[in-house]
């Protein structure tokens, strides 16, 4: 999956766009003029795409938040989860979660006795 700086956002876009559309302006020739309707639908698009943006950030938070909840709702709660033993098999594991740490890169992890673990790596949850 490719990080938010290897992504153009939609306002480095239209920006090129609108350079470029300077730049085909300046140029044109006057018998043959660009079509209007085609550069308004163009904009008209960019501005769906930061708005689709904003959404996409606004979505990425609420889950950020939700999930924090779901893991703090997991404290003093029995969890199974996959470890390896000594002898490097795979094996499920029960324990209580102790802990819930956010270690600001959004990655929420569960201290389970001695053992930590991702939320995403929880696959069974008791009272």
């Amino acid at each position: 999956m490719a990080s938010v700086s290897e992504i153009n956002s939609a306002s480095n876009i239209q920006m090129d766009y609108m350079k470029l559309l300077v730049t085909e302006l300046q140029n044109q020739n006057p018998l043959e003029p660009l079509d209007n309707n085609q550069m308004a639908a163009q904009l008209a698009q960019f501005s769906q795409l930061q708005q689709i943006e904003s959404m996409n950030s606004s979505f990425a938070s609420v889950l950020a938040v939700t999930e924090l909840s779901y893991a703090s709702s997991l404290i003093g709660k029995e969890v199974s989860f996959m470890s390896e033993t000594s002898a490097g098999d795979e094996t499920v594991t029960n324990g209580i979660v102790e802990e819930v740490i956010n270690n600001g890169d959004g990655k929420i992890t569960l201290s389970v006795g001695n053992q930590t673990l991702a939320l995403e790596d929880v696959m069974s949850v008791k009272d």
